[in-house]
């Protein structure tokens, strides 16, 4: 029998600067068949070793500011001073041939998204600690003081949130994180309300 191709689930991770969102989404996806990560637009420049269309599709404000207008965004927000959206086109044509996708984006993205998609999987990145989330930031080379200062007021402000997400994992230890992470999307693709009826249906003669 031919199972009609379903709908891929969106996953849509978020977490303080620093805590680890990216990096587990990137690993995630050469470990786990049928997901993908989608590449955000954004403003700001690229840090060392950043490749365009792979890590973010690196744009001038005055072309993100072309695509708001012309609402390309599934949701966009300003977060340190630049500016960050995920495209609708790329999200769609993914979901459409039923593969997942995963998002990092931060908070305010999260609840944009919440608005347009209510069938997403909501996760939330912790760091073990503020001194932690500190240190790591220290060690990326691009940014000041003044920039970690920033990002560790709008962290505890971002912590807030991890109530309105449906699961939280925090990451003290990558390798533990990621198991975690995937675990989550393994067992939602499981979840009863995933399956193609018709192909129960057919199958079975039920």
């Amino acid at each position: 029998m031919t199972v009609r191709k379903r709908r891929g689930n969106l996953f849509i991770v978020s977490a303080p600067s620093g805590a680890g969102k990216t990096s587990l989404c990137q690993k995630l996806t050469s470990v786990v068949l049928n997901i993908r990560h989608s590449v955000s637009y954004t403003t700001r420049p690229p840090r060392r070793g950043e490749i365009n269309d792979s890590d973010y599709t690196f744009v001038s404000e005055d072309e993100f500011r072309k695509m708001v207008k012309k609402n390309e965004f599934a949701e966009w927000a300003e977060v340190h001073g630049h500016l960050y959206g995920t495209s609708k086109k790329r999200l769609e044509e993914l979901r459409e041939t039923g593969i997942d996708v995963i998002l990092d984006i931060d908070t305010q993205g999260a609840k944009e998204i919440r608005k347009h998609y209510d069938d997403g999987v909501y996760i939330f990145i912790l760091p073990p600690s503020m001194e932690a989330l500190g240190e790591r930031l220290e060690k990326r080379m691009s940014n000041s003081p003044e920039e970690i200062d920033l990002r560790m007021k709008r962290a505890r402000e971002e912590i807030k949130d991890y109530k309105s997400y449906d699961y939280v994992i925090v990451n003290s230890d990558f390798s533990e994180a990621l198991v975690e992470l995937k675990a989550i999307v393994l067992a939602e693709s499981k979840r009863t309300n995933r399956i193609d009826p018709h192909w129960v249906k057919e199958t079975f003669r039920v």
